[in-house]
């Protein structure tokens, strides 16, 4: 059973961080349910209240983050809030609609139609693209160190404690 503990622990980090490139899968919410799976066939003894305070603290940083960065990006580079809306639609189903290309060209297209529903020009809608594209990589590197983060404060915690 110790072995099926620990490779569902693992499959859950690499589903969670995979998740920080393909925003369908569950990403931070499955490196958090590592964490009961680990508690589940091992111990909840060594987490404490500190442990799951800061670990909640992250998931809520990077949650928030997540959304903020992306708009960030699209407001930055001077979109509306129907370029964020249609942006965060074409993360979620660009990959679908163009498997190789989808997860840049998704926010890239979203944010360019919102902009020419707005009767922008097509260059500021690509410029407001742009943005949303760039943040959207601003918020994956966001993702990736804050999920690397509370994978190495478990690590950390179940050899200390």
């Amino acid at each position: 059973m110790e072995i099926v503990g620990w490779l569902l622990v693992i499959l859950l980090f690499v589903v969670g961080m995979a998740g920080t490139v393909y925003p369908v899968l569950p990403g931070v919410v499955a490196v958090y349910f590592a964490f009961f799976v680990y508690g589940w066939f091992f111990s909840f003894e060594s987490f404490g209240w500190f442990f799951w305070t800061l670990q909640t603290l992250i998931v809520v940083v990077l949650l928030i983050a997540d959304y903020a960065v992306g708009a960030w990006g699209v407001k930055k580079f001077g979109g509306s809030k129907l370029s964020v809306w249609l942006s965060t639609i074409g993360i979620i189903v660009g990959p679908f609609v163009i498997p190789a290309f989808g997860l840049v060209l998704g926010p890239l297209i979203g944010a360019m139609l919102g902009e020419l529903f707005r009767g922008e020009s097509l260059e500021k809608a690509f410029k407001v693209g742009v943005g949303s594209v760039v943040g959207l990589f601003s918020s994956m590197v966001v993702k990736i160190i804050l999920q690397l983060a509370m994978i190495i404060i478990f690590i950390i915690w179940i050899v200390l404690f």
